[in-house]
């Protein structure tokens, strides 16, 4: 992967890094709760008549999946009985609250939490973490963007479908070019998932 530019930490970071495979083991809770936190706010979207956005919760929270996969992987190579954490749905506000609340969550993971933690796994010298969280990390950035554009549209919502990298967990708005590449992963388009 060609040196990359936005991935210091911000100051006054809140993130304390442990090991590697302790970190791993962080990003898979937090992107558990994002998973859950997503899947109800995306039913309150549905019931708030907020479609589009209901769409969006539920694709950002089949890339958390991804990334939960992708960290479990290398934690279960290390610690092969390793549990997989469960999260509670938290109370769902109005959407565009929820949205305010997933901006702000992605947010932290693109310049505190992910940063971070390719730091300490760099440090250590464990290539396949980084890539992994380097991949994450970006994501979450694309996240945060589509979360802000849905909340300065919310009153002027389209019927635009969003598409996930299945290998990576970017998330497109509109329909991607069919002969297309993910910007981060580089996995063909036509592989995305539709919500």
């Amino acid at each position: 992967m060609a040196e990359l530019n936005n991935m210091n930490i911000v100051p006054n970071a809140t993130t304390v890094p442990g090991t590697t495979v302790e970190n791993l083991k962080a990003a898979v809770m937090g992107e558990t709760g994002a998973t859950t936190k997503y899947t109800a706010y995306a039913a309150a979207a549905d019931a708030q008549g907020f479609g589009q956005i209901g769409r969006l919760f539920r694709a950002a929270a089949a890339a958390e999946k991804i990334h939960i996969e992708m960290e479990a992987k290398l934690v279960e190579e290390v610690e092969p009985d390793y549990v997989r954490p469960t999260a509670e749905a938290p109370e769902s506000l109005t959407t565009d609250v929820n949205l305010i609340d997933a901006i702000l969550g992605e947010i932290y993971e693109t310049c505190d939490m992910y940063p971070t933690f390719i730091k300490a796994a760099e440090a250590e010298g464990n290539a396949a973490a980084v890539k992994v969280f380097t991949r994450a990390k970006l994501a979450e950035a694309y996240h945060a963007e589509r979360y802000l554009d849905a909340y300065n549209t919310i009153d002027r919502l389209n019927d635009d479908k969003y598409y996930v990298c299945p290998v990576c967990g970017y998330i497109e708005k509109g329909t991607p070019d069919p002969d297309g590449r993910c910007p981060i992963c580089g996995a063909p388009t036509k592989r995305f998932m539709e919500f």
